[in-house]
C-alpha cells in the first residue's frame, strides 16, 4: 500500500468517527498513575512501584490495548534497556537487554506467564520464547524488569524478567470482544470473559484469539494462521486460594529473513526487482520441497507451515496462610511443545549468473539457466541461493516453585526452592535451492552445456535444489535445575528500605549429538527426471547421513547469584535507589553442541551490574532515570552460518549507559506524552583469538555487534474530545555494526506510526498505522553469511512496510 493511500484511509476514518459518533461517552482510558501501581515481578511480594528498588516498566491491559502491538516484540519496544528487533514477523524476534550481545532470541532474559517461564530456556535453537507466547485480551498487564533481582527470582535471567500476568475472574461478570482487519488481509477475533461461579468463592476466566492474514510482506499464501485459548479457575477460601489453568496454542507464522539491498554509507536503496518494504524470498513459488534421502525415502516440507508450534500448558497455583505471619505459595506448570519450523535463509547474497556458474564449476559461457516450473531457458541478471531450513523440535518442561514467606514488623523474608526439568529434542534437515534474485522468486535449474545430459556433473541442480540435505542434525539437550533462594526486605526507617537476595543453583545439563557421514544417490537406482541417474547432477554430492554413533555430554553448574539494594523514598512522589547484582547464564545450546567433545572451553556467562535510579511518580508526571554499568565474562558467540558451520568464539564485554522513561499528562488531560530511551556504550573486552581458517583477530574495544548506542520511543497522544483520541509514535534506532569487526554499518532509522480511537459507550473504534512513511530500516544484516564487506549489495532484514489495522472492541 502506498503512503498516499494509507494517509487517505486514516483521514477518512478520522472524518467518519468524528462526524458519526460525536456524542458524550467515557474518555479512552489514560495511563494508570504509576504512583498507585503495585508490582510483583522481581519482588518477594506485592510492592508499590515507587518502593521497589528495581528498574521496572509496567503496562496495564488498557495501555496494551491503546498501543495495539502487532507482536509481543513490538510491545517490548516500549521498555527502556531492551533493544528489540521486530523485523522477523509476529514471532522469532530478538531482544537484547542492556547491551548484552547474543546470537538472538531472549537469551539473557526470561519470558514468564504468571511468574513461571513460558519455557525454561528462552533461547534454544530456533525456539525463541516469543514462539510460544501471544499477546491477546486475556493479558491483564505486563511487568518488565531489567537487571537487578532477575537472577534471584528466575534462572538464566541476568538481563531481566518479562512477566505477562493473565486475567482472573471477579464477582462481576465482565468480558471483551474484538474484531480486527487490515490492509494485508487480516481477520482476527479476540474474546475474553470472566466472572464468578460462586460469589466470593469460585471464579473463572476464558480468553483467546483466532487470526488469519496474508502478511505485510507478500508471500502468496496465508502468512499467519491460528490462535490460542487460555482458561483458569480460582477458588478462594479463608486462608488462601487455589487456581488451575490451561493454555492451548496452535499457530503458524511466516518467519522473514534478510533480503538484498544496496548500501552506500548511511544510504539504503532497493535492490532492483526487490521491494524492500513488502518483498520476501519466502514465496509460494518455492514453498514445496520433496527430495530423496541417501538413507532411503523422501523428505518433504511445506514453507507455508512456517514456524508452527503446538503448545499445551497445564498449571496450578496454591497459596495458604499458615498463621503466625507465615504463608506458603506453590506454583507448578507442565508445558509440552511440538514445533515444526520452516524458513528460507539466504546463503549469501545475489550473484550474477556467470559468478554463480563459476563458483559451481562452470567456466566460460557454457552455463544455462532454466525455469523449473516451465522448462523455459531464462537469463536473469542475478540469481540467489537460498537455504531451505527445516527443524522439528519436541520440547517439554515441568517446573515447580515453592516459597515460604514470613512477615515481621519491619519487612519480610522469602525462602524458596525452584525445581525444573526440561528436555528438547531436535531434528534438522537443510537444503539449498536456486532462485531468481527477486521478491517473487522462481526456482531455477543450472546445467553445463559443454557436457551432454548423460555426462557426470552435467546439472548443478535437482529440480532447483543445489545441495540436497547438506546438513542433517539429530540432537537432544536436557536440564535439571535445583535452585534455593532467599530474599529479605527490611525497612530500616519509614523511608529507607533494604533488599538483599541470594540464589544457589545446582543445575545439571546433558545431551547428545548423532554423528553424520556424507553420501550420494549415484547408486540408488533413482533418476533425476525419469531417465538420467543422479551421477549427472552435483546436487546430491554432499548429502548428510545420520550414523549410529552418538556423542554424549554432561555439564554441571554450581553457582551462587546475589543482589543487594537500598531504596530511599524522599516523599510520596520521589525515590532514589542503588543496586548491585551478580548473576549468570548457563551456556546456550549451540555452545554445548559445538564443544560436546571437549566442554572445557565453555563456562556459564557471569555478570556484574551496578545501577542507581531516580523515580518520580505523580498524577501528572512519571520520570525514571536509571544509570547502569555492567560487565560480562565468558560470553559465547554461536551463530550458525549458511553452510551449516557455527561460529565458536568467546569474549567479555562491558557496558555503561542510562535508561530513561517518562510520561506526562498535560493541559487538563488534552495531551499525553510517553517516552523511553536508552543511551549506552557496549564494548568487547579480551576478544582475541583465531578464526576457523587459522587467521587471527583482535576485536578489543570494538562496539558490540547489533547494539545501538542510542534508541528511543516517543508517543504523544491528543484527547481531542472525551471520546476521540489520536496519537503518533516514533521509534528511533541508532547506528549499529553488524559484525564484531565493526566493518558493516547498519544505519540509524526512524519508524513512525499513527492512529486514532473513538469511544462510543462500551464500543471502541480504532485505526492503527505502522511505518506509515515506508521507511527502509534494517535491524540486522545477515549473521549467517560470515564476515560482511560493507557497502554495495548487502543482505539485511528490514522492518515491515506501511500497514493499517482497523478494530472494533466491545466491553461488556
Amino acid at each position: 500500500m502506498t503512503k498516499k493511500s494509507i494517509l487517505l484511509l486514516t483521514g477518512i476514518a478520522t472524518f467518519y468517527f468524528n462526524n458519526t459518533y460525536a456524542q458524550e461517552a467515557p474518555q479512552d482510558s489514560t495511563r494508570t498513575a504509576s504512583i498507585e501501581q503495585i508490582v510483583i515481578t522481581g519482588n518477594s511480594g506485592p510492592k508499590k512501584k515507587i518502593e521497589s528498588s528495581t528498574a521496572i516498566s509496567t503496562f496495564t491491559a488498557k495501555e496494551i490495548q491503546k498501543q495495539n502491538p502487532i507482536s509481543a516484540a513490538a510491545l517490548l519496544q516500549r521498555v527502556p534497556g531492551f533493544a528489540v528487533e521486530t523485523s522477523g514477523g509476529e514471532v522469532g524476534n530478538n531482544l537484547f537487554a542492556r547491551g548484552i550481545p547474543s546470537a538472538g532470541a531472549y537469551e539473557f532474559v526470561q519470558v514468564q506467564e504468571d511468574g513461571l517461564p513460558v519455557f525454561e530456556d528462552g533461547a534454544l535453537q530456533f525456539a525463541n520464547a516469543d514462539n510460544f507466547f501471544r499477546v491477546d485480551n486475556s493479558v491483564s498487564r505486563l511487568e518488565a524488569l531489567r537487571g537487578g533481582s532477575g537472577s534471584i527470582f528466575a534462572t538464566n535471567s541476568p538481563g531481566g524478567l518479562i512477566n505477562f500476568i493473565t486475567k482472573e475472574g471477579g464477582n462481576d461478570f465482565k468480558g471483551t470482544a474484538k474484531l480486527e482487519t487490515s490492509t494485508y488481509g487480516l481477520m482476527r477475533t479476540d474474546v475474553n470473559v470472566g466472572g464468578a461461579l460462586i460469589q466470593d468463592k469460585l471464579f473463572f476466566n476464558v480468553g483467546g484469539f483466532y487470526r488469519t492474514d496474508d502478511g505485510i510482506r507478500k508471500t502468496g499464501f496465508k502468512a499467519n494462521q491460528g490462535g490460542q485459548i487460555r482458561m483458569n479457575l480460582k477458588y478462594v477460601f479463608d486462608k488462601g486460594y487455589a487456581k488451575v489453568y490451561y493454555k492451548k496454542l496452535d499457530d503458524r507464522n511466516t518467519f522473514f529473513l534478510p533480503i538484498p539491498l544496496v548500501q552506500n554509507g548511511n544510504d539504503l536503496k532497493e535492490f532492483s526487482g526487490f521491494d524492500a518494504n513488502y518483498g520476501t524470498y519466502s514465496y509460494r513459488n518455492i514453498s514445496q520441497l520433496n527430495i530423496p534421502q541417501a538413507g532411503g525415502g523422501f523428505f518433504s516440507r511445506n514453507l507455508e507451515d512456517g514456524i508452527h508450534p503446538k503448545v499445551d500448558v497445564l498449571g496450578a497455583e496454591f497459596k495458604y496462610d499458615l498463621g503466625n505471619n507465615f504463608s506458603v505459595l506453590n506454583k507448578t506448570r507442565y508445558t509440552n511443545i511440538d514445533m515444526n519450523y520452516t524458513g528460507i535463509f539466504p546463503a549469501g547474497g545475489p550473484k550474477t549468473t556467470a559468478e554463480f556458474a563459476l563458483a559451481n564449476g562452470i567456466a566460460g559461457n557454457t552455463f544455462q539457466y532454466s525455469s523449473v516450473s516451465s522448462g523455459a531457458v531464462i537469463n536473469p541478471a542475478y540469481v540467489q541461493e537460498l537455504g531451505f531450513w527445516a527443524i522439528d523440535k519436541q520440547m517439554n518442561n515441568f517446573v515447580n516453585d515453592l516459597q515460604f514467606n514470613y512477615k515481621f514488623d519491619k519487612g519480610n523474608v522469602t525462602a524458596g526452592f525452584y525445581k525444573s526439568n526440561w528436555k528438547s529434542h531436535q531434528y534438522w534437515n537443510w537444503s539449498n535451492i536456486l532462485t531468481t534474485a527477486s521478491d517473487r522468486p522462481e526456482l531455477l535449474n543450472l546445467v553445463d552445456t559443454s557436457l551432454s545430459p548423460t555426462s557426470t556433473g552435467y546439472s548443478k541442480t535437482y529440480n532447483g535444489v543445489t545441495d540436497m540435505s547438506f546438513l542433517v542434525r539429530d540432537s537432544q539437550i536436557q536440564g535439571s535445575l535445583n535452585d534455593l533462594y532467599l530474599n529479605l526486605d527490611y525497612n530500616i526507617t519509614d523511608n529507607l528500605s533494604f533488599n538483599g537476595g541470594i540464589r544457589y543453583s545446582r543445575d545439571f545439563y546433558k545431551g547428545y549429538g548423532v554423528n553424520t557421514t556424507t553420501g550420494n544417490l549415484n547408486n540408488s537406482g533413482l533418476t533425476t527426471d525419469g531417465t538420467h541417474g543422479f551421477d549427472t547432477t552435483t546436487a546430491d554430492d554432499n548429502m548428510s547421513v545420520l550414523g549410529n554413533k552418538y556423542t554424549y555430554w554432561n555439564f554441571d553448574v554450581n553457582r551462587v547469584s546475589f543482589t543487594t539494594a537500598l531504596n530511599y523514598k524522599i516523599n510520596r512522589e520521589n525515590a532514589v535507589y542503588a543496586r548491585f547484582s551478580n548473576g549468570f547464564r548457563s551456556p546456550n545450546e549451540e555452545a554445548y553442541y559445538n564443544n560436546m567433545n571437549d566442554l572445557s572451553a565453555i563456562k556459564p556467562v557471569t555478570t556484574n551490574q551496578v545501577e542507581v535510579g531516580y523515580k518520580y511518580y505523580s498524577r501528572t508526571f512519571d520520570v525514571a532515570v536509571i544509570p547502569f554499568y555492567s560487565t560480562l565474562k565468558n560470553l559465547s558467540f554461536t551463530d550458525v552460518f549458511s553452510d551449516g558451520t557455527s561460529e565458536n568464539k568467546f569474549a567479555n564485554t562491558t557496558n555503561m549507559g542510562v535508561e530513561l522513561e517518562g510520561y506526562a499528562r498535560l493541559f487538563n488531560n488534552l495531551l499525553e506524552v510517553a517516552f523511553n530511551g536508552t543511551i549506552q556504550s557496549p564494548k568487547y573486552k579480551d576478544f582475541t583469538g583465531r578464526n576457523a581458517d587459522g587467521s587471527t583477530f583482535n576485536y578489543d574495544d570494538n562496539t558490540v555487534r547489533r547494539m545501538p548506542k542510542f534508541y528511543f520511543n516517543i508517543s504523544p497522544a491528543v484527547n481531542i474530545t472525551k471520546e476521540w483520541r489520536t496519537y503518533v509514535s516514533m521509534n528511533y534506532y541508532g547506528k549499529r555494526f553488524q559484525d564484531e569487526k565493526n566493518t558493516q554499518t547498519l544505519p540509524s532509522f526512524s519508524e513512525v506510526g499513527a492512529g486514532m480511537s473513538y469511544q462510543l459507550g462500551k464500543i471502541r473504534f480504532a485505526v492503527d498505522g505502522t511505518n506509515i512513511f515506508n521507511t527502509i530500516g534494517i535491524t540486522e544484516g545477515d549473521p549467517r553469511a560470515g564476515s560482511p564487506t560493507g557497502d554495495g549489495i548487502i543482505m539485511a532484514r528490514p522492518i515491515m512496510g506501511a500497514a493499517v489495522r482497523g478494530s472494533i472492541t466491545l466491553d461488556f
